[in-house]
């Protein structure tokens, strides 16, 4: 009988013992499964990926030290060949190392010329004079911004005090050393700014263009250029809304549009009177086009021809279209 209890209890330990190993290998396989779904992002499922380490280049400002040798403590600029002159090693190239890569080299050197027998270098590149990233056009603060870290379109436009009122909807960013050219958003509308912001590298070129302008001249409540913002596109109609209307005295049937093309200057007459009844299409205007409505007197409608209207761009008014 004792034999048999015993037996029973081996029995029910090994059950024991096999459930507790099948639970183990259950939750170790669940974990894993979990980290390989989170891709090591925090679960969101994205990919990490790390940023390109930034490089020792031409004019950047280094400062070096060596642990318990105070005397070779210095602050050195990289010469125009990517060489630093160091204390005891004398020259060193260094362009196009990192901070760690460097600071391995010069311990190298320090071992190899038997100045010291275990050396520890540390390495701070304090100022990059290559890693730049340069802002143009129309931003309020142009110039050249150091990119530590990741960094996006929208953080250095944000740097440098943001757009202004006549800045287009597009940025053009070109890579250093590279033909590519991206293209980046700079639109009002929230998503698609977040949907299409780039990650910028060291050395890249950011261009902010002006955005394209529509002139409305002549017999109108305030002539002048209109920013062609939001969607950049503006239709004529809009452009005569925004020009505060036609006046009374205007000859509506004399409205001209001039617009520049690769063949040269054409003039094209419209019936501004039919557009606004709606038995005349609405025209969609391009950038530097200019719309002329004349007042009603016979002169006027005659003396004002294309090269005079192009002139009077030069000195009017521009004002931004509200959103």
């Amino acid at each position: 009988m004792a034999k048999t209890s015993e037996k029973h209890s081996i029995h029910s330990y090994w059950q024991a013992g096999g459930l507790i190993a099948v639970v183990i290998l259950l939750a170790c396989s669940s974990g894993a499964q979990v980290a390989a779904a989170s891709g090591g992002n925090g679960g969101t499922g994205a990919p990490t990926v790390d940023p390109a380490p930034l490089r020792i280049g031409p004019g950047d400002l280094l400062e070096l030290s060596v642990f318990d040798v105070p005397e070779l403590a210095q602050v050195l600029r990289v010469s125009d060949t990517g060489t630093a002159n160091l204390l005891l090693v004398g020259p060193l190239h260094l362009d196009g190392l990192t901070a760690a890569e460097a600071q391995g080299l010069i311990e190298y050197r320090l071992r190899q010329g038997s100045f010291i027998l275990d050396p520890h270098v540390s390495l701070i590149i304090r100022e990059y004079g290559t890693q730049g990233v340069s802002v143009l056009g129309e931003v309020r603060k142009p110039g050249v911004y150091q990119v530590l870290g990741r960094r996006n379109l929208l953080d250095v436009i944000s740097e440098a005090g943001g757009i202004t009122p006549f800045a287009g909807q597009q940025a053009t960013i070109k890579r250093r050393g590279s033909p590519q050219t991206l293209s980046g958003s700079l639109s009002n509308d929230p998503a698609e700014l977040l949907a299409r912001d780039i990650e910028l590298h060291p050395g890249d070129t950011v261009i902010v263009p002006k955005a394209g302008i529509v002139y409305v001249l002549g017999d109108v409540g305030r002539a002048g250029g209109y920013v062609m913002q939001n969607s950049g596109r503006i239709s004529l109609l809009e452009a005569i809304a925004m020009a505060q209307g036609v006046n009374r005295t205007a000859a509506k049937k004399h409205t001209r549009l001039i617009r520049k093309s690769a063949s040269g200057v054409q003039e094209i007459s419209l019936d501004l009177k039919h557009v606004l009844e709606g038995r005349a299409p609405d025209l969609a205007l391009e950038p530097e086009d200019i719309v002329y409505i004349p007042p009603s007197t016979a002169k006027s409608i005659v003396m004002r021809d294309a090269p005079s209207l192009m002139q009077s761009t030069a000195s009017a008014a521009i004002y931004q279209a509200m959103p």
